[in-house]
């Protein structure tokens, strides 16, 4: 016989709940003693018996292992709501005896270990487990007692995955809620779904490993306002009965196999957002649709949609988002969608659109993105189009408009990227372009502009790419230009400039490539630019005179000269040799640019040993375990003690240029990956703080920036990128935390000293995996993410081989200071070519290839049979158009993806790779026979 508890044991129960969330960094618990009633406890409520009835702590920061043989000694209690906390530990079998409980909220914890036997509570109505770490094998078998439940949420745990989908949620016929997303479930989904008819509100699947066709029985839930099955491998055709779900308000069956045309979904006249992209879909696009009051999402990019966009779109609603790229759509661009001034996105880019951008957009000052390029809209722009103030993005390459840039610009103040290329522009560059201070990438090539660039472009202080090229521009240079101080790309090639280089540009320290080729320039070659770092440099055809700089006379540049008789050189025989006068003048110069620098050198190895002993003196002991603060972004069952304790020089298995990288192994046996990231101001202070003893030194600032961009990188979800489960952060130190992946990178794996059999189709596999990961970046995340050094070894492999994106260059982003565009361009949000970064790689290693008639296939293994040879030139060309010179002839990586796809291998034959003596190096091997270091 069970005895009833009296007040002075739930007391002391509660207490014992107290006791083991002491460490909790709340103040909830401060009315929880012995001299207080527990009805008054905070969080807690009595029945009319004054016995507790329900713990309601959500979102109070508790930390610690829950007491289920406490809590659950409770008799009376109804509801457990522990929500959005960090509690750990496993849910013990002691969670059967809460027999009374309808309401057991757990989600959003870290807890770990499998979710125990629930059969015992019958009268439970609302259960969420939501994203708190369990997992192993769900007990589906429970739900056939759980008659009651209304609401089930199992959704972003790992469980083991289902062998089909669990008929027990079948059965529970009062589910007005049902959240089964990112919980491993195969198969199909049954017809049975429509046994749920009755009440079911939401419904959620996304994110697992759904198969077959969508049954049509799901059009008997006609109550349902959300449903998300993205993320699957769904297929088929939208079921006939699918227009009977005129409630639905929610709809998102993106990134699937979906097929077939939109007709069942006109008449679902509450949709709000309605999101179908990356699936096969095909024919026109309902006109009904521009009749939907409360659309105001439109996400059908990467289809086969043909036909014109309803001319009504977003008419009648707020609509706030509209992205229908890359399908085959025509006509003329819808004139309404922003009437009503919320739309924040208009992406059309990559389809056959005709006619002008209607004038209504000129006073859409929502707009942030205007993405229409790659179509076959003419005319002029809006005026006001060009002056938005919100702003950030407009590309209208590739298509065919015309007449002048108004200065208008100048009141787009937050525009970073501004991309005319391949137009019929013409009219004089406005000087309220300087205005314009966010600008990050002006790219006007292939039109017609005329005139000379405005002496006042020294303005735009964040300026780090600017494409003038084949224009109709004339005069001089202007010296300004050397105050754009962030500069790393100029192309002034194919106009009519004259007059001579300005020394100007010998300031511009971040410069990589300068192309003035093609011109009327004229004098000598400044003998400033010997000082920059460049990796292109093209004076060609111009009539520049006198001593090319010895620094500058490198076998790399030497096409860069040609077409300037007036030049000379000692060291090119094809160029005409320099007198002795010029010569000794040139060997002058060179000699006080050498004493200059040397005694540069000094003077920072001085200041560096000071500084270096002034920071030695200021090394700290280990951090205190109490100092740390431990953000998770996944499900965790490990403890911040777990990693910072493993912190030492035997678990040591990487260093790189932000940090060093230690393996884990946690008392369960699972394995990870831990970054320490460098937090120094200077790279001088990161080179003497690598070491593999990884002492965690004092740091002297935090930078608030680094829980921003791990809080973005954090919120990735894909196959293809690498998890990131926590941060762990203190005034001394930034650690990161990522899954262990142990067949480690891709270039380990190609370059290795051992003979490794990789067979073609494994390479292909590889090859599409990191392209899906960078589409998912591209496109499919919120915002678009950059990862900028994207390479083989940045291309980690798990056990099953498949390919995982890593190293998100966060030192980087760890010393940024400040939310701008400048630092997007350092590596985070939006959208940025390679020649748009701090290196020259790819993009110039392939054109000096080609320019060299050098056949890249001769880089690959020799024994690559004749039928291989076909698929790698597939690949090969996709490599190539990704690797085009000028940026708007890139394809996307959505479009990357659907060619690799398109080139899957018709017959596989193992490749070996092996090292050759001589010929290219492994680096330029890799270059040739894959795509992973492309970024774009």
């Amino acid at each position: 016989m069970q005895v009833s508890p009296t007040k002075s044991d739930e007391l002391q129960m509660l207490l014992n709940l107290k006791a083991s969330l002491n460490n909790s960094k709340t103040n909830v618990f401060s009315s929880w003693t012995r001299e207080n009633s527990v009805c008054s406890f905070t969080g807690i409520i009595c029945n009319a018996n004054g016995l507790v009835k329900e713990i309601n702590l959500s979102q109070q920061q508790l930390q610690g292992v829950l007491p289920f043989d406490s809590i659950c000694a409770l008799q009376s209690l109804e509801k457990i709501s522990l929500g959005s906390n960090s509690l750990h530990g496993s849910i013990t079998e002691d969670l059967k005896n809460c027999r009374s409980l309808q309401v057991l909220d757990l989600g959003g914890n870290l807890f770990s270990g499998q979710v125990p036997d629930l059969s015992s509570l019958r009268e439970l109505r609302i259960l969420n487990l939501n994203g708190s770490g369990f997992s192993g094998s769900f007990p589906w078998y429970s739900l056939e007692n759980l008659t009651n439940l209304e609401f089930l949420s199992l959704g972003d745990n790992p469980f083991d995955a289902t062998s089909s989908f669990p008929a027990e949620v079948l059965k529970l016929n009062k589910l007005y809620w049902l959240y089964l997303t990112n919980c491993s479930i195969k198969g199909q989904i049954p017809e049975g779904i429509s046994n749920l008819t009755l009440l079911l509100q939401n419904l959620e699947l996304s994110d697992n490993l759904l198969s077959g066709e969508i049954p049509a029985g799901i059009g008997k839930l006609s109550k349902l306002w959300q449903l998300e099955i993205y993320n699957n491998s769904l297929s088929g055709k939208l079921p006939v009965g699918f227009s009977n779900l005129t409630n639905l308000v929610n709809f998102d069956a993106s990134h699937n196999k979906l097929e077939g045309e939109l007709g069942e979904l006109k008449s679902l006249k509450q949709l709000s957002s309605l999101q179908l992209f990356e699936n096969q879909f095909s024919g026109e696009i309902p006109e009904e649709f521009g009749e939907l009051k409360y659309l105001t999402e439109l996400s059908l990019y990467t289809n086969k949609f043909t036909g014109s966009l309803p001319q009504k779109l977003g008419s009648w609603s707020d609509f706030i988002y509209i992205d229908v790229s890359e399908n085959f759509l025509t006509g003329p661009t819808p004139p309404d969608m922003c009437k009503n001034g919320k739309m924040t996105d208009l992406l059309i880019l990559q389809n056959k659109f005709t006619g002008q951008i209607p004038d209504s957009y000129a006073n859409c000052k929502s707009l942030i993105r205007l993405r229409v390029n790659n179509n076959s809209l003419s005319g002029t722009v809006p005026a006001g189009i060009w002056g938005l103030p919100n702003l950030i993005i407009i590309d209208l390459s590739m298509n065919l408009f015309e007449g002048p840039m108004t200065p208008d610009i100048g009141n787009a103040k937050s525009m970073g990227l501004l991309i005319l290329a391949n137009n019929q522009f013409s009219g004089e560059l406005p000087a309220a372009i300087s205005h314009a201070s966010s600008l990050v990438s002006v790219q006007l090539s292939s039109n017609q502009f005329l005139g000379g660039i405005p002496e006042s472009i020294g303005e735009l202080k964040k300026l780090n790419s600017l494409y003038l090229n084949r224009n109709l521009f004339s005069g001089t240079i202007p010296e300004s230009l050397g105050s754009c101080v962030s500069l790393t790309d100029i192309n002034l090639s194919g106009n009519s400039f004259s007059g001579e280089i300005p020394e100007s540009l010998g300031s511009l320290f971040t410069l990589n490539s300068l192309n003035l080729s093609n011109n009327k320039l004229s004098g000598q070659i400044p003998v400033s630019l010997s000082s920059l770092r460049l990796s292109n440099l093209d004076l060609s055809n111009n009539q520049l005179t006198g001593p090319i700089p010895q620094s500058l006379s490198l076998e790399v540049f030497r096409k860069g000269f040609d077409g300037n008789p007036g030049l000379c050189s000692n060291n090119f025989r094809n160029i005409r040799p320099c007198s002795a006068t010029s010569s000794n003048s040139s060997h002058l110069r060179v000699l006080l640019s050498c004493l200059a620098a040397g005694l540069l050198v000094l003077v920072i190895s001085a200041v560096w040993l000071l500084f270096t002993k002034q920071r030695l003196k200021n090394l700290d002991h280990p951090l205190k375990q109490g100092s740390w603060d431990m953000k998770s972004f996944r499900v965790l069952s490990f403890s911040e003690r777990d990693i910072t304790d493993a912190i030492k020089s035997e678990n040591l298995i990487g260093k790189g240029g932000s940090g060093n990288v230690y393996k884990v192994v946690l008392g369960n046996g699972n394995e990870l990956a831990v970054k320490h990231i460098w937090t120094s101001n200077t790279s001088t202070d990161r080179k003497s703080l690598r070491s593999s003893s990884a002492m965690l030194t004092k740091r002297d600032f935090r930078s608030t920036e680094f829980d921003a961009e791990v809080a973005t990188l954090s919120a990735v979800r894909h196959v293809n990128v690498v998890k990131l489960y926590c941060s762990i952060t203190s005034e001394d130190s930034n650690l990161l935390v990522y899954e262990y992946l142990p067949n480690g990178s891709l270039w380990d794996q190609l370059h290795s000293c051992k003979e490794i059999k990789m067979g073609w189709e494994l390479r292909y596999a590889i090859a599409v995996g990191a392209a899906r990961g960078l589409e998912y970046l591209h496109h499919g995340f919120d915002r678009p993410v950059i990862h900028r050094d994207v390479k083989s070894s940045n291309i980690l492999l798990d056990e099953e081989w498949k390919p995982r994106i890593a190293d998100f260059g966060l030192a980087k982003i760890v010393q940024a200071g400040g939310g701008d565009w400048s630092h997007i361009i350092a590596g985070t949000h939006g959208y940025m070519a390679p020649e748009f970064g701090e290196n020259k790689d790819i993009v110039y290693w392939v054109c000096s290839k080609m320019t060299s008639k050098e056949n890249a296939l001769d880089l690959a293994d020799s024994n690559i049979s004749e039928n291989l040879r076909e698929d790698a030139i597939k690949v090969l060309k996709i490599a190539m158009h990704c690797t085009a010179k000028i940026p708007a002839l890139r394809p996307s990586m959505r479009m990357v993806v659907q060619m690799l796809e398109e080139a899957e291998p018709h017959k596989l034959t193992d490749v070996v790779v092996v090292k050759k003596e001589g010929g290219a190096s492994p680096d330029e091997k890799l270059k040739a026979t894959s795509i992973f270091d492309l970024s774009t």
